[in-house]
């Protein structure tokens, strides 16, 4: 019995580890790559209005720009830049608060248009989306904020930025030059793996095994108490519980009941309130294996605390504008 428990949890944890393996070594292959062949100063204009207000190095306009494409992929450049030593541990983290809207731009074409807003209508859809795609901006915002106001040149070290050209010529002319920087991005990327892969096996094993173990469902009991407070009608508490377990689920359970129950900014502002309850749970099986696989437990709890305090407080802002107008 305990071997086929054991099985049921490898079957559930190996491969998730394994496809956010894959993006991890995409990211950081990528970004070593980018700083070995110079493409820094092709890309870092379309970044530039963020990271230099920001006080960040134009590198991390890489992993912005990526993140559009993969968050894991965007995260595991910014995890290679805190590993060479061009990031401090308070310059990440205001690069991962400013990468936040870009994490969020993949999502409306992957989700949002195909799958939420069929679902809720135009109207309601799009109020979603918009409201969900301003909290991103906002958190973005204030990261690109924080970094004008908190760091200072002595959080970033410019002088790890790789260099590949000794002769000052131009710099990638012959295939042999090109082969050693594929290579040593390579050479760069796999003890990376070798640090993050087992500690993700670790992880996300040990949340498999609790949340077979204990409900989490009952971590919804707040959404009571949370609808009474803004003045949400009662219809809203089973959707904020349900729209907590599954954004999907949760969609197609308040779609029926608008212009019943509810008008369309109490919609929204219902399924804004089940995202601040689903953090818990989703917290829990999603963002502390992953962050705590890419950083480490002690920087990675304070990547969640961070993302979770910026998402609580715009959410929460996007509510009470809501229900305000």
């Amino acid at each position: 019995m305990l071997q086929a428990d054991l099985l049921v949890v490898l079957g559930d944890v190996l491969p998730r580890v394994a496809r956010i393996a894959v993006f991890i070594a995409v990211g950081v292959f990528l970004a070593n790559l980018a700083v070995g062949f110079g493409l820094v100063e092709h890309v870092a204009g379309l970044s530039r209005y963020l990271t230099r207000p920001a006080n960040l190095p134009d590198e991390v306009g890489t992993a912005i720009l990526t993140t559009a494409a993969s968050t894991t992929a965007g995260y595991g450049m910014l995890a290679e830049f805190r590993e060479s030593g061009l990031l401090d541990d308070r310059a990440t983290l205001v690069a991962v608060t400013t990468n936040t809207f870009f994490g969020f731009v993949q999502h409306i074409f992957t989700f949002y248009v195909p799958v939420l807003i069929p679902i809720l209508g135009l109207e309601v859809g799009v109020m979603y989306v918009g409201a969900r795609a301003l909290v991103a901006l906002g958190i973005t915002l204030a990261g690109v904020a924080a970094g004008a106001l908190l760091l200072s040149p002595t959080n970033v070290d410019r002088s790890t930025t790789a260099t590949t050209s000794t002769d000052g010529g131009a710099p990638h002319d012959d295939l042999e030059t090109r082969r050693d920087v594929v290579e040593h991005a390579w050479d760069r990327t796999l003890p990376k793996l070798r640090r993050i892969v087992p500690r993700l096996v670790v992880v996300y094993t040990l949340v498999v095994v609790l949340t077979r173990t204990y409900d989490l469902t009952a971590l919804t009991n707040v959404a009571d108490p949370l609808a009474a407070v803004v003045g949400l009608p009662g219809a809203a508490v089973p959707v904020i519980a349900v729209f907590a377990l599954d954004t999907t689920a949760g969609a197609a359970t308040i779609a029926p009941l608008v212009g019943v129950e509810f008008t369309p900014r109490q919609a929204v502002a219902t399924m804004l309130l089940g995202g601040i309850v689903s953090f818990a749970v989703s917290t829990f099986k999603r963002s502390i294996p992953f962050q705590y696989g890419i950083w480490g437990p002690s920087f990675g709890s304070k990547v969640v605390a961070v993302n979770t305090a910026f998402k609580v407080v715009f959410i929460g802002l996007a509510v009470t504008a809501l229900l305000a107008v």
